[in-house]
């Protein structure tokens, strides 16, 4: 029963946040372009589902099956390595940060602003490493 607590129910947790956190970002993204779209007196995403609801889906969709294109001059490891390192810390910030009452931090870290600056400061190594890794002089 210890592995439960230790193991099972934190993996299950963490899951639920990041499901939960993607999803956000997906729909204020679809709600950006749609107020954008106002702004421009225009019609803004509507083409998937009733009034483009399902348009964040057909993105991930569309993101999924796009071919990847790597240059022959990068260090492969590396340039698919930059793209993570900028996005799990900005995930991983999330762990000591309190979404509400019933919904604790997912670590009960006491020093979490020093976790939050920390981790901030890992952030910019994925873009050091995409841009170094492309061997581009203007990277």
């Amino acid at each position: 029963m210890d592995w439960l607590n230790l193991i099972l129910i934190p993996l299950i947790r963490a899951v639920a946040l990041i499901l939960v956190l993607l999803t956000a970002f997906a729909y204020l993204t679809w709600y950006e372009r749609k107020l954008l779209s106002r702004f421009h007196v225009r019609y803004g995403p509507n083409r998937a589902g009733p009034k483009g609801l399902l348009q964040p889906v057909a993105d991930a969709v569309k993101a999924m099956f796009k071919e990847e294109i790597i240059p022959n001059h990068v260090d492969k490891p590396i340039y698919l390595l930059g793209p993570a390192l900028a996005l799990i810390p900005a995930l991983v910030i999330w762990a000591v940060i309190p979404v509400s009452k019933n919904v604790p931090a997912m670590a009960d870290v006491n020093i979490g602003f020093l976790w939050i600056l920390a981790i901030a400061g890992v952030e910019s190594y994925g873009l050091i490493l995409a841009g170094w890794s492309s061997n581009n002089n203007y990277s």
